[in-house]
């Protein structure tokens, strides 16, 4: 893996806008013909509408509402849950749909029903974007014919939105449930500079595809008074603050580039879906089987974070004198190179996450040595893989180096987003022909 730009090297993550600092087997079956794409970005089909949409749902979804980790995943879910029903109902329902088949004789026009899903999933999550994204959707089917072909696609289409909107109704999300703030040692309480408590719902949230919240537990994060806690505990108070003088330039720039609000999952998404040659109805399956997932582990991640509640190592390091551990010692003015995200340590969110995405990208490609890259803005940077496997590594290392996590958080976080991997994988979008 190497890098690029390294010029821009200033810690953004401590000075970026509190918005952002915060947290944070491929089908054979076609389509149809492609539609033109307004605009392409790199890494992008401009002639996979699929693609193209969930470009646009990112923009609506960070670039103009903003949402913090947490919240985008759980968008991200609903646009290409919708866009992969309505495709594939008018493929013939090759796989299983994740809620619905509208009924389709085969003839709709595939573009049109992305379209309309993409579109109107994001009015529904997004009211005060309605205009723009109007503008999007007129631009978008004025390149299709017209005909009885697009107007079903338009409804095939529509009717899939409309079944994923009214399945996340009440599901608890951006519910006012609250983090438990501790005073003993190991307890987590709100941590500086911002010293804030926020994003408890998400592990209160109805999953979209497990069971519960609570179906998939991790074991508990190690006790203060064991080596293994000072073990971690000691690392990460070395590699993971703001003076540290053992970690490396690329350690510095990997732990800024993973910790990016802006996320460049998205772009490596899309990019994979372009580079490996799929089809709308083979991307509209990836994204979708992507980013339920991603949602879920996310939902499993946060219940464990609220039955642990973990205190993060800024904490730690500050109150070791506290702990019982002789081996650990306390720091009063460690600060980590990362602002550290505003919710319990244990397990990482985002080894969580990055654990159920690679190991689906493994599993759908299947093959691991799969070459890929994506940029971050906050580092200004380009990082570069030559497997899934590779990346999960190095972020679990990124983690440490950026102050915000314990090794163990990370490593127990990955293998929880494994374990939601496999059960999505066994229950959901399994070939029917």
């Amino acid at each position: 893996m190497t890098s690029q730009n390294p010029t821009r090297r200033a810690i953004w993550s401590r000075v970026i806008p509190t918005a952002i600092a915060l947290c944070s087997l491929v089908a054979s079956t076609t389509t149809g013909p492609a539609t033109r794409a307004e605009a392409a970005a790199p890494g992008t089909d401009p002639a996979n509408p699929v693609v193209t949409w969930d470009l646009h749902a990112q923009t609506a979804i960070w670039d103009v509402a903003a949402q913090q980790p947490n919240e985008q995943v759980r968008s991200f879910a609903m646009v290409n849950g919708a866009v992969y029903d309505a495709l594939n109902a008018i493929a013939g329902t090759p796989y299983q749909p994740y809620l619905t088949a509208p009924p389709s004789s085969g003839t709709e026009s595939a573009d049109a029903a992305v379209v309309a899903a993409a579109h109107d999933v994001l009015a529904a999550l997004f009211p005060a974007q309605q205009e723009r994204l109007r503008a999007q959707y007129d631009a978008a089917l004025a390149v299709i014919p017209n005909g009885r072909s697009k107007q079903d696609g338009i409804v095939i289409g529509a009717r899939a939105a409309a079944a994923m909107v009214t399945a996340r109704q009440d599901d608890g999300a951006f519910g006012d449930q609250r983090w438990k703030d501790g005073t003993r040692p190991g307890q987590w309480r709100p941590t500086p500079p911002l010293f804030l408590s926020q994003g408890a719902w998400t592990g209160h949230m109805r999953p979209f595809l497990i069971p519960r919240a609570s179906t998939f537990r991790t074991p508990p994060p190690p006790r203060l008074s064991s080596s293994a806690y000072a073990r971690d505990l000691n690392e990460v108070k070395e590699v993971g603050s703001t003076t540290s003088t053992v970690r490396t330039q690329d350690q510095t720039e990997a732990a800024i580039w993973w910790h990016d609000r802006r996320s460049a999952s998205w772009e490596i998404k899309r990019q994979l879906a372009t580079t490996q040659r799929l089809d709308a109805l083979q991307t509209a399956r990836f994204f979708a089987m992507t980013d339920l997932i991603v949602a879920d582990s996310g939902v499993a991640c946060f219940s464990q974070k609220d039955l642990w509640s973990y205190w993060r190592p800024v904490t730690g390091i500050q109150l070791a004198d506290t702990d019982g551990n002789p081996r650990t010692a306390a720091e009063p003015g460690w600060q980590s190179l990362l602002v550290t995200p505003p919710f319990p340590e244990y397990p990482s969110g985002h080894a969580c996450g990055t654990g159920a995405r690679m190991s689906l990208y493994r599993y759908f490609f299947g093959r691991d040595d799969i070459a890929f890259s994506g940029s971050s803005v906050d580092s200004g940077t380009t990082r570069h893989f030559t497997s899934f496997s590779q990346a999960l590594s190095e972020l679990i290392g990124a983690r440490v180096w950026g102050g915000v996590h314990f090794r163990t958080a990370d490593v127990e976080g990955a293998h929880l987003g494994e374990e939601v991997y496999r059960y999505a994988v066994r229950h959901y979008f399994r070939p029917l022909t």
